[in-house]
């Protein structure tokens, strides 16, 4: 391998996600060039062209700060460098939305062709932003420990910002709320470049004596013109700049590197915003209050709801280019894709908008996902939500993985309790494996998919013997739709499921004692409890 070749590395498991279209391919600056860490699919399009302006307003949310578009996937025949040309035109168009400039600076960006089987894969790349100039890629490595790669050096950063924005309009001019709504929010978002803002920094882990004190920054600490390709980390600057405290400084991993690599084990870190709004004065002064009359009928209106930010660095990146470069925008992007939701309800009743961020299986970095949850998670429209992000994706369609049950767990500690939410389980899980073979010819073995929690005679000091099977079982395959995120109710106790038993006596008493009777409450419990979750 000389000097001038170039090599692109693959971490992603599943690198073509269907037959047909235009995927992005997503790295990171954290990452060395031309690593792709994942791939989408462009879901706004059509025979001729992507919507790019809805693409870069699905991205700008889904994507964590800390991963970007490095380049784009189109899958056709023919010729070959041609679509490669049109794929990374393509990256370039979404790669200027999603950053808001005009022009970007040089970046090498990928375009890769696959046939419509995806056993063909040809990668070019072109080295200079405004160029039509592409190259042919000589070396391709499929990473065989992707998820060490990602974890290992990274870390994840969350930070909340619960937002009550009061604001008045006219009364006798509703058309001008708009107007005074956007500038509230602009007001807001200058506000967290402010000299007075605070922001805390600390882990988010267990009590630990290991876990180090938080640590507090100023917005006149930070740097937010600074380019986060050419900062540099610790551990590659000067002397005097090795003293900038960095992420690994709230990263208990470093001590005891965790068995599994995963987005659920990484290291985290928890950073909350502070308004100072009292300043000391120059000179003493009384307290004054001042009127200012209205000069027509205003109405009160007040926008109410919670930004959630998640956003991946390395851990040599000092902490205040993670706070101006990665948690600020971030919170300025959801801030605005709030703002844009919430604007056709404006004057009637608001949309309950929440972030929650999610870490579905093939997908190496977690991605977010703002739900609208008026109508609950079983409301035809959340439902084709989640079924666009499935194909976005390219996860299966026979599961739920993106529900509320299924987003990550990011707080380790209960806030009034300080007591762990994340307690192991007492019981035995999965036991049929290890369980040597009956030695019956002729037959076929059926195994289940995922963990299930065991659920036996005389278990937690229960005298349940003679009872019949029923109401184990029940409980052992209600915990496999909560050990795979597909329900949270709690598995019932006996006591529930006898109460069901006579909820459906009452209906129909020649229905009790029957054969069919403990089948049913299977059933409802399924179908009523499981399903309507």
């Amino acid at each position: 391998m000389n000097d001038d070749s170039i090599t692109i590395r693959i971490l992603c498991p599943k690198l073509v996600l269907a037959n047909s279209g235009l995927q992005w391919l997503i790295g990171s600056p954290f990452f060395p060039p031309l690593t792709v860490v994942s791939t989408v699919r462009c879901i706004h399009d059509d025979s001729s062209s992507a919507d790019y302006d809805k693409e870069s307003d699905d991205l700008r949310t889904l994507l964590l700060k800390g991963f970007y578009v490095i380049g784009a996937l189109i899958i056709k025949t023919a010729d070959a460098e041609k679509n490669a040309s049109e794929a990374i035109d393509a990256a370039r168009r979404l790669r200027r939305l999603l950053s808001g400039e005009a022009e970007l600076p040089d970046t090498v960006t990928i375009g890769a062709v696959a046939d419509s089987l995806g056993a063909d894969i040809k990668f070019f790349v072109s080295r200079l932003e405004n160029s039509t100039s592409i190259e042919t890629v000589d070396y391709v490595l499929y990473d065989d420990n992707p998820e060490k790669f990602v974890w290992e050096r990274g870390c994840l950063i969350r930070c909340e910002l619960p937002i009550k924005l009061p604001f008045y309009y006219p009364a006798n001019n509703p058309s001008d709320a708009e107007k005074r709504y956007s500038h509230a929010i602009e007001s807001v978002a200058t506000k967290l470049k402010e000299a007075q803002i605070a922001y805390v920094v600390e882990s988010l882990s267990q009590v630990s004596a290991e876990v180090p004190l938080p640590v507090l920054f100023r917005g006149k600490d930070l740097d937010f013109d600074a380019d986060l390709s050419n900062i540099k980390l610790v551990g590659e600057a000067d002397e005097d700049d090795t003293k900038v405290l960095s992420c690994a400084h709230f990263c208990l991993q470093n001590i005891s590197a965790p068995a599994i690599f995963s987005a659920e084990n990484a290291d985290k870190i928890q950073v909350s915003v502070l308004l100072n709004t009292s300043q000391k004065p120059t000179k003493s002064t009384a307290p004054i209050a001042e009127y200012y009359p209205a000069l027509e009928d205003a109405r009160l209106l007040v926008v109410d709801w919670k930004l959630d930010v998640l956003c991946y660095a390395t851990k040599r990146l000092p902490l205040i280019y993670a706070l101006s470069k990665l948690v600020v925008p971030g919170l300025v992007d959801q801030l605005n894709t709030m703002k844009k939701a919430i604007m056709p309800y404006l004057l009637t009743q608001h949309p309950q908008l929440r972030p929650f961020h999610f870490s579905p299986p093939g997908v190496l970095q977690p991605i977010t996902v703002i739900y609208e949850l008026s109508y609950g998670e079983t409301e035809m429209k959340q439902v084709d939500v989640r079924k666009s992000l499935h194909s976005r994706l390219g996860l299966p369609f026979d599961r739920p993985l993106l529900r509320i049950a299924n987003a990550l767990v990011l707080s380790t500690k209960d806030s009034s309790n300080s007591v762990s939410l994340r307690k192991g389980s007492v019981l035995l899980k999965d036991v049929h494996i290890g369980i040597p073979s009956s030695g019956v010819t002729g037959g076929s073995v059926s195994l289940v998919q995922g963990s299930y929690e065991y659920y036996h005679y005389l278990q937690d000091g229960f005298d349940d013997s003679g009872w019949g099977c029923a109401y184990r079982s029940l409980q052992t395959i209600i915990s496999w739709f909560r050990l795979q995120h597909y329900a949270s109710v709690d598995v019932p106790s006996h006591r529930e499921i006898q109460q069901a038993l006579v909820d459906i006596g009452d209906k129909d008493p020649s229905f009790v004692g029957s054969r069919e009777w403990i089948g049913a409450i299977e059933l409802s419990f399924v179908l009523d409890k499981l399903l309507g979750d």
